[in-house]
């Protein structure tokens, strides 16, 4: 990544629970103090999905952790946070989501050029024997790549 990328927190379970077809970049409309406990890296967005209510979009049960030195007007760590997209990307999702299985999920969060953006994905839920498959092409994968530094020895 460019020097103006900072990567604060990335969703692995995401890639591994859902089959991302889709990805949008968005913006957060964030509070002083939760920019201050991202700069210090302190999220957590395993646990969040994306909603759609009123033609906005909005990110739930993402954790940025209570910022240290804040005083009393500190922000509430588990709040629902606004999403800044276009409106022709949040039409396109709502027509998506309202299709059977599929869902609006968080894969990472950064900084880009000083400004907070979110990588969403527009996912459905894989099967476990897809997850099994894709064990599966991990170990083979590995095992091959292991074989093959042995023999360049």
């Amino acid at each position: 990544m460019p020097d103006n990328f900072k990567d604060i927190a990335n969703n692995k379970k995401a890639r591994f629970e859902y089959e991302i077809l889709e990805t949008f970049e968005a913006g957060i409309v964030l509070k002083g103090t939760e920019v201050k406990s991202l700069r210090e890296g302190k999220t957590n967005i395993s646990d969040a999905y994306a909603k759609i209510r009123n033609g906005e979009i909005f990110i739930h049960q993402m954790n940025i952790s209570v910022y240290k030195f804040g005083n009393i007007h500190n922000h509430d760590p588990q709040a629902v946070r606004k999403l800044l997209m276009h409106k022709k990307e949040i039409k396109k999702l709502t027509g998506k989501i309202n299709e059977k299985g599929y869902t609006v999920i968080p894969l990472k969060i950064y900084f880009k050029n000083g400004l907070v953006k979110l990588l969403i994905g527009l996912g459905r839920g894989k099967a476990l024997y897809d997850k099994r498959q894709d064990l599966k092409k991990k170990d083979a994968t590995r095992d091959l790549q292991r074989i093959m530094k042995n023999v360049n020895k």
